[in-house]
């Protein structure tokens, strides 16, 4: 038997989008579906921001702010089906609750966590944004709370976090990846980008991503044709 076939997941995502969070649970469940089948499955997260009008050092309650941005009606609305999703899983958010902040603090963290120990530590550091968020109400856009989380998610120390927050280390980089991605027609996350080559978009179930790793795990890597349209629950190619 050869190597495992290494399928590349590319994750566009925003920590304070709650079907990021959501997404990131159904892709773990969806590797571990799939966990015998003959594939390594290496996931990255990039980063993106689904309110680029926010300033960064910006807070604001978070009720209010998306019931003046879209209305009460459908702020509930919003909430309602978030909140279903998240308790079938088992997550505990509070989607309107806290507030809103911008988070390149938070993406840059997220990238240097990756540069740091690959796939383990960002997740790991992930899983601890997600939660600190959604479910302890933390300000991810205060630099000593995002160095406690790294302490938490065992990525440095508190110091070695605060001076890396109050440098410009990765600014630039994230700025490039949130650029790419809008140039290559990213307009919301969570998008995945399956070996470069074919994307999934939208709070997909943990059954559609394990559907797309068994048909890769099955067959030989190719070059998708384009193609215009597609359901939204499938994987279309990727343009360029």
């Amino acid at each position: 038997m050869g190597a495992p076939r290494v399928i590349k997941l590319l994750v566009i995502s925003d920590i304070i989008c709650p079907w990021c969070y959501i997404g990131q649970r159904e892709m773990e469940r969806a590797v571990e579906m799939c966990r015998d089948l003959p594939i390594d499955v290496e996931i990255e997260y990039r980063p993106y921001r689904i309110y680029p009008s926010l300033k960064d050092g910006q807070f604001m309650e978070k009720r209010p702010w998306y019931e003046e941005r879209f209305g009460k009606d459908k702020t509930q609305e919003m909430e309602r089906v978030a909140l279903q999703r998240a308790d079938e899983l088992g997550l505990n958010i509070k989607y309107m609750d806290g507030i809103i902040t911008q988070t390149t603090l938070a993406h840059r963290m997220l990238l240097k966590a990756w540069q740091l120990g690959g796939q383990a530590s960002q997740q790991a550091f992930l899983t601890v944004l997600f939660k600190g968020y959604f479910e302890n109400l933390a300000n991810i856009g205060d630099t000593e709370v995002l160095a406690d989380m790294a302490v938490d998610a065992k990525l440095m120390t508190k110091e070695e976090a605060v001076s890396f927050l109050e440098s410009t280390e990765c600014l630039d980089e994230v700025e490039r990846m949130m650029n790419e991605a809008r140039k290559k027609g990213v307009n919301g996350v969570p998008f995945v980008v399956i070996d470069g080559k074919w994307a999934v978009s939208g709070g997909q179930t943990a059954e559609v991503y394990a559907q797309i790793l068994k048909k890769l795990a099955n067959s030989e890597p190719t070059t998708p044709r384009p193609t215009h349209a597609a359901p939204p629950a499938a994987s279309v190619p990727l343009k360029a």
